[in-house]
């Protein structure tokens, strides 16, 4: 078993080429890439750490202002 250099590489590329085409390998690379990507957030975390972050900014702070003296007599401490 020996170390990959670059004539290994540059096979393996002119293979993919040729077995996939042109069009199709930046579709394989991307999809790759963010399935690498999912791979890693889910393994970390960091998904629901984003998600929990959309949330608070999205949903906006409500103020009741409909608040009257009457209700606040009915509201005891």
């Amino acid at each position: 078993m020996g170390n990959i250099g670059g004539m290994e590489i540059a096979g393996l590329l002119i293979l993919a080429l040729l077995l996939f085409g042109a069009k199709r390998l930046p579709e394989i690379g991307r999809s790759m890439g963010q399935g690498m990507r999912e791979f890693k957030n889910s393994v970390t975390g960091v998904t629901k750490e984003i998600d929990d972050v959309r949330a608070e900014l999205e949903s906006p702070v409500s103020v009741d202002t409909t608040t009257t003296a009457a209700s606040r007599e009915h509201d005891s401490v």
